[in-house]
């Protein structure tokens, strides 16, 4: 009823307004996906869409025609095979889901490519996949790590062109070997490191998890993951704003969380009943220890790796020396823009230090950050340079970072003090040795695109003079001179990537770049994952000179056009089917008729076959995803199984059939020879048949 304006009685008060409706998950989504369009509010409108597009084009060039490489390397390739068919080989990195050895490295690489085949299914695809993801992944923390240091999403995001466009970073991301994410890993912890510098009171948790990410990158790949060590806590220690007795607690429990991170791992390998465990691979004496610090560790800068096949003796792994990176086999790899990376980071940090002066700019997130790259950059590529044992051009994966974000951090520094005269000299001559560099490259590999070198000269040449006449042009014309500046030093490199993603790798010594050439090719003598002279200048991609010969496999032998080693036992049979029985490179690749055969009645043993070497065994696990033994282990000089206990197994009936061929090729530097002893007493003891051109003996016909 309304109320009537005599009635004495007071009138209701309004109802309160009713509170906004609570955002629905729809809502959350569309603002979180503004958000991510957008970027931050101080950014340019073109940054997040420009890093988005970057990222989307990291993503192609990782993953098109990702299958085409089949196995990759075939000895992590079996060895994830195991870890998604046994939780046990899984966690101990087994080559094979019985357990018999492991690879020569700790599991952690091959982690993430098993628990993709456990969901995808085993294919190329399910194991290489991971890898794609995590150049992708490397691309966005690169980025994210300059442009916080910068300030400048420009800065950023050229780093992040250059890291994604590195031929070797290519490969890397595109191939199953553990770099992809040692690399990761150790650009993850530059970015928890500088992020421990901008605000004290948070620097602790940031070293911590900067640390453990060290101790994860060592669960990857060993003492290479400690070459990043010294730029971290050099840096920590030189351009922390909090006295030096904290910086030294803090870089402590940093330690303490690297030990943790990498060394639970090891506990449980060397506590673990020896007789229950896989043997460790590429070890003597079943140690993990002994692998990291000998033949994975000082070996390694010795030349004296027990049980490496060739090399020993601190030789025949190619010359050493400081001008190493920039040598034939290495060159084309990674060295594009490494002169241009030492130039920038000088000047930079120069530029830097006079304007803020050495007590302030100590402090700086600019100079912290040329700091950690310089020295990664400084001690890998010394390392690498002098180191005497086994080196392949691959390895400089791990340089890829540091030259990117020096280039990125460097240019965006001397384009904020380009009115200065010797800035713009040091930007003049950048430009102009990285062009006159990049023609020098790309005529080592004189078929692949002729015409580019002299493109890349030209307007490389061109830029840099108009460099010094930037102050005369309009800012618009400078801002057009110094894209083409970039353009011009990126060509290069980047033809590069884009053949090394056009074309199929597989086998233990990829190398990026066309074939052809010494440009990307070998220049010296390199090896696989256990170590073995290559020996085979110019090819690339593991091939002879030339390409492939018809036939062939990519990282084949010479001589052999079929990715074995000399006398490895491949032919052709009255069939005209042809079985490949592997090498110490690359994988054995068994016919139809001989995958079945090796299948039969696979349940009534604990391994299918047996072969020497695990590139051997790997290739007729992979056909028939039943355990192979492979004995010895990489280059069949481990003392796993001894004679007496490889007796033993065919006694009780563990083992149906034996390979012959694989192996090494008998140029072993010490190690131990039971699998010479143990393909002596097969020969010597069971029948002898041959299938599809691959030597057989059936070791369930007993003892005679």
């Amino acid at each position: 009823m309304q109320q009537s304006i005599l009635d004495p009685r007071p009138s209701e008060p309004d109802a309160p307004p009713r509170p906004p409706a609570a955002p629905t998950a729809r809502d959350r989504a569309v603002a979180h996906a503004r958000r991510l369009w957008r970027g931050r509010p101080q950014d340019p409108v073109w940054a997040r869409p420009a890093l988005l597009g970057l990222l989307t084009a990291t993503l192609l060039l990782y993953v098109w025609g990702l299958g085409a490489s089949g196995w990759a390397n075939s000895f992590y390739s079996a060895a994830v095979q195991a870890g998604s068919d046994s939780w046990k080989a899984f966690f101990f990195g087994a080559s094979d889901a019985a357990g018999s050895i492991t690879v020569d490295k700790p599991p952690l690489a091959l982690w993430p490519m098993a628990l993709s085949v456990r969901i995808l299914g085993l294919s190329s695809w399910s194991i290489l996949l991971p890898q794609a993801l995590m150049g992708v992944a490397t691309v966005a923390l690169l980025h994210a790590t300059v442009r916080r240091a910068t300030g400048s999403p420009a800065a950023g995001l050229l780093a992040g062109v250059v890291m994604a466009t590195t031929p070797v970073a290519v490969l890397m991301f595109r191939f199953n070997n553990p770099d992809a994410l040692l690399v990761l890993l150790m650009t993850g912890a530059v970015y928890a490191t500088l992020r421990a510098l901008e605000r004290p009171e948070r620097a602790v948790r940031w070293l911590v998890l900067g640390g453990a990410l060290v101790g994860l990158a060592f669960l990857t790949k060993t003492l290479q993951a400690f070459l990043v060590l010294p730029a971290l806590a050099l840096t920590y220690a030189l351009c922390a704003a909090v006295p030096l007795g904290r910086r030294l607690v803090h870089l402590l429990a940093a330690f303490g969380a690297m030990l943790v991170a990498g060394g639970w791992w090891v506990a449980v390998v060397e506590l673990w009943p020896a007789s229950s465990r896989p043997w460790v691979g590429g070890s003597q004496t079943n140690s993990f220890l002994e692998l990291t610090f000998g033949y994975n560790g000082f070996g390694r800068l010795t030349g004296e790796e027990t049980g490496s096949v060739g090399g020993g003796g601190g030789g025949g792994w190619g010359e050493t020396g400081l001008l190493r990176m920039f040598g034939s086999e290495v060159a084309g790899q990674v060295a594009w823009l490494l002169p241009a990376a030492g130039i920038l980071l000088v000047a930079a940090l120069w530029l830097t230090l006079r304007r803020s002066g050495l007590r302030a700019g100590r402090t700086s997130p600019v100079t912290a950050s040329l700091v950690v790259w310089g020295l990664w950059l400084v001690v890998t590529a010394l390392t690498f340079s002098l180191m005497a044992g086994i080196f392949h051009a691959y390895y400089t994966v791990a340089l890829s970072p540091a030259v990117a974000a020096l280039v990125g951090t460097g240019a965006w520094v001397l384009w904020t003090h380009r009115a200065s005269l010797g800035t713009t000299f040091a930007a003049t001559v950048t430009v102009a040795f990285s062009s006159a560099y990049a023609f020098t490259l790309l005529g080592r590999t004189p078929d692949f695109a002729p015409w580019l070198r002299w493109v890349v000269v030209v307007v490389g040449l061109v830029a840099a003079a108009l460099l010094l006449l930037h102050r005369l042009l309009p800012a618009r014309a400078a801002a057009a001179v110094a894209v083409a500046a970039v353009i011009a030093v990126l060509a290069g490199p980047s033809a590069y990537a884009l053949e090394t993603a056009a074309t199929p790798h597989s086998g233990s010594i990829p190398s990026a770049g066309p074939s052809g050439g010494t440009g990307g090719g070998f220049g010296g003598r390199g090896g696989g994952p256990g170590g073995m002279p290559g020996g085979m200048p110019g090819g690339a991609n593991g091939t002879m000179p030339g390409g492939t010969p018809p036939g062939g496999t990519a990282g084949t032998q010479p001589g052999t056009g079929n990715g074995t080693q000399p006398g490895a036992g491949t032919g052709t049979s009255p069939g005209g089917g042809t079985g490949r029985t592997g090498g110490l490179l690359n994988g054995s690749e068994p016919t139809d008729a001989l995958t079945e055969l090796l299948a039969q009645d696979a349940d009534s043993y604990t391994w299918v076959a047996a072969a020497i070497g695990s590139n051997s065994a790997a290739g007729y696990q992979l056909a028939t995803q039943e355990p192979v033994m492979p004995i010895g282990g990489f280059n069949g000089t481990d003392p796993s199984p001894t004679l007496a206990e490889f007796q033993q197994l065919v006694a009780d009936g563990e083992i149906h059939w034996f390979i012959g061929g694989g192996g090494g090729g008998g140029m072993r530097a010490g190690g131990s020879g039971t699998s010479e002893q143990i393909s002596s007493w097969v020969e010597e003891t069971f029948d002898a048949r041959t299938v599809d051109g691959v030597t057989l003996y059936d070791l369930s016909e007993g003892v005679q």
